[in-house]
C-alpha cells in the first residue's frame, strides 16, 4: 500500500515555523500514512468514514471489500442497496454511494480531471454530487490525490490534535486559520501529526 510522501523538506518548514508542533515532530518521529490512488475508491472510503470513528470505519470498509472485491463504478452500480447496508453502513450512506458510482458511470464526475484541478475546484466540483460535504472532498485531496495543505476545519480529530498540542480548552475558526496559515504549504504533513496527537494512547 502506498503511503503519503514527505521528508525533511515538509518537516523543517514546519519546525521553523512553529516550535511546538516542531517538538511533537520530533518526539513522535516519521509517520505512515496509507493512500489509495484510485480516485473512486479513495472517495467510497471517505464516504464510508463520514461520521463514525477510524475504528468502525475499518471495520465497514473491511466487509466492504470483502463482500464485493476490487471496488469500481460498475460494481458499486451492480450491488444492491441492501447488501451495501449489509456491510454496516447506513441506508443514506449506501445511497450516496451508490449515487457516486452512478455519477461515474455518466460522466457526472470527472474522477480523471480532478488532477488537474486546484484544490478548491476539486472542493467544489465534489460537493455538487450528493453526500459529497467539504470534509469527503478535503479527505480525497489528502488520501486520494495526496495534495501537500489540506488541513480540514471540518475533521474532529485535528481540532483536538490541534488543542491538545496547543493545551487549549477552546478553538475557534478564527484562531484555526492562524495554526493552518502557519503550517502552509505543507498544512497535510501537520494534519498527519495532528491526528496523531489525537488518537486514543
Amino acid at each position: 500500500m502506498p503511503i503519503f510522501e514527505y521528508g525533511e523538506r515538509e518537516l523543517n518548514h514546519l519546525q521553523r515555523r512553529d516550535k511546538i508542533l516542531g517538538s511533537a515532530i520530533l518526539k513522535i518521529g516519521m509517520i505512515k500514512r496509507d493512500v489509495t490512488p484510485d480516485l473512486f475508491t479513495a472517495l467510497v472510503k471517505s464516504i464510508v468514514g463520514q461520521q463514525i470513528s477510524s475504528a468502525a470505519a475499518r471495520t465497514v470498509w473491511g466487509r466492504l471489500l470483502t463482500g464485493n472485491g476490487e471496488l469500481t463504478p460498475a460494481s458499486i452500480h451492480d450491488t444492491p442497496l441492501d447488501t451495501l447496508q449489509q456491510y454496516g453502513m447506513s441506508a443514506r450512506k449506501a445511497d450516496y454511494i451508490k449515487g457516486i458510482a452512478a455519477a461515474a458511470l455518466k460522466n457526472d464526475l470527472d474522477l480523471s480531471g480532478l488532477h488537474r484541478m486546484t484544490d478548491q475546484e476539486v472542493i467544489k466540483h465534489l460537493t455538487g454530487l450528493k453526500g459529497i460535504g467539504v470534509w469527503t472532498a478535503e479527505m480525497l485531496l489528502i488520501f486520494g490525490l495526496q495534495r501537500p495543505d489540506v488541513v480540514s476545519w471540518g475533521d474532529q480529530g485535528i481540532r483536538r490534535g490541534m488543542m491538545k498540542l496547543y493545551c487549549l480548552e477552546d478553538l475557534d475558526r478564527e484562531q484555526f486559520e492562524v495554526y493552518r496559515e502557519r503550517y502552509s504549504p505543507y498544512g497535510t504533513v501537520a494534519s498527519l501529526y495532528l491526528w496523531e496527537m489525537a488518537a486514543p494512547k
